[in-house]
């Protein structure tokens, strides 16, 4: 992997929309995926009343009440200053009650969401699936994602289900299966059903596998999904197959074709700085460094990441200003990296392809003067279309920015901006 962790970047650059666990069961259900039913709640008196109509509608003995937030590992994280797990059980209306008040309001802290934590702004409140029945019950896992060294659509799935799907693929990864799929076909008849025996089905529950195995491939593709994760996939005692969990994740590059998903975004889960960027069409993804970079193309941006840690320093961002880059742009890119009080300088790095060497170089100028006095250095390197009239306008500008040619020179003065 690059030094600078690029893959990890590269992995979010491929635009995608999370969506809650009530949202994706919501768009579950409409490709006949059947779901563990729950009501999403804003409020305690809510998860109440959500109490009482799912007992009276599904006969629950209890209710389960989960916090929605974009992050797995809610089931071992808990609310931060209380002893409240993220997934919980409440076997009436009072203690749902309870328990949707410790969550409302508070940051639950998981392994995925990493010491900050998420604030939980609604919980699902959702049936009981552990009623009796003639036979036991089984947790399954089971996704489906891209898979690119590939080229085709992979499930993968497990006998062992549930919270600790981690340790299973880690300890005992002989338990993992793997179906591939060309993205251009459907899931296959015979890979359906090979998918059900190898979770070691039989009878009503090996055709109600096919059966959801079938819907959910199809969902994924009708959907546009990058990614589809059902934990735990549920095998109940009266041999139904359901989704007790979701995760979604949608293609953003499709969302023109699914305006009803668009509508679904929750920006409050998101960095409100990555919120700010997309407002000007530019792709940031805010990191923990100090160096802040400003570059067209995802790939240079990747490269530059690679050489600013290289030189000493740790990028600060991923910000892509992509091909039709100008003034405006160039000035929303600076006042977004400067908002980061970590970052100790920023590189610049343009190749002129599509985008002038001279309109970024006179936007740099224009911020310079339109944010005022900028006390951190400012590195700039640019290359291609029109270079040489780009040097010379920074040059000549009489601003404190430097210019570089090669990359070597641009990574020797990021060196010395953070030594």
């Amino acid at each position: 992997m690059p030094v600078s962790g690029s893959l990890h970047i590269f992995a979010k650059i491929f635009y995608t929309m999370n969506l809650h666990e009530y949202q994706a069961k919501e768009l579950l259900k409409k490709f006949n995926v059947p779901v563990q039913e729950g009501i999403a709640c804003n409020t305690p008196a809510e998860a109440e009343e959500a109490y009482r109509q799912i007992h009276t509608l599904y006969d629950s003995k209890f209710a389960v009440v989960k916090a929605q937030i974009h992050a797995g590992g809610r089931g071992k994280g808990t609310i931060r200053g209380k002893e409240q797990r993220g997934v919980a059980i409440g076997k009436n209306a009072e203690a749902v009650k309870e328990i949707a008040q410790n969550l409302i309001g508070g940051t639950l802290v998981t392994i995925q969401t990493g010491p900050a934590g998420k604030l939980v702004n609604k919980v699902l409140v959702a049936q009981d699936v552990y009623y009796d029945g003639p036979n036991p019950v089984k947790e399954f896992y089971l996704s489906i994602l891209m898979d690119r060294a590939k080229g085709q659509n992979v499930i993968m799935y497990s006998t062992e289900g549930g919270m600790n799907i981690e340790d299973v693929a880690h300890n005992t990864p002989e338990k993992i299966f793997k179906e591939w799929v060309n993205p251009g076909g459907l899931l296959q008849a015979f890979q359906a059903r090979k998918i059900a025996f190898n979770l070691g089905l039989g009878g009503n529950a090996f055709k109600n596998c096919v059966k959801f195995v079938t819907n959910l491939y199809n969902a994924y593709v009708g959907l546009d999904c990058s990614m589809l994760e059902i934990n735990p996939l549920f095998k109940t005692s009266d041999d139904k197959i359901i989704a007790v969990d979701c995760k979604m994740d949608v293609d953003d590059n499709s969302l023109m074709r699914h305006a009803d998903i668009a509508g679904l975004r929750d920006i409050s889960e998101e960095d409100p700085t990555e919120v700010e960027a997309g407002k000007f069409n530019l792709n940031f993804v805010k990191l923990d460094g100090n160096v802040g970079c400003m570059v067209n193309g995802a790939g240079l941006a990747m490269a530059t990441m690679d050489m600013i840690k290289l030189s000493g320093g740790e990028p600060a961002n991923f910000l892509d200003v992509g091909g039709t880059a100008n003034a405006q742009t160039v000035e929303a890119g600076f006042r977004i990296i400067l908002k980061d009080p970590k970052v100790k300088a920023i590189l610049i790095n343009i190749f002129g392809g599509i985008v002038r060497c001279d309109r970024v170089a006179q936007g740099v100028i224009d911020a310079y003067q339109s944010i005022g006095n900028i006390d951190i250095p400012i590195i700039v390197r640019l290359q291609g279309t029109n270079a040489d009239v780009a040097k010379t306008l920074i040059d000549e500008s009489g601003l404190k920015v430097q210019s570089a040619i090669l990359l070597s020179e641009a990574a020797a003065l990021v060196n010395k901006a953070v030594a």
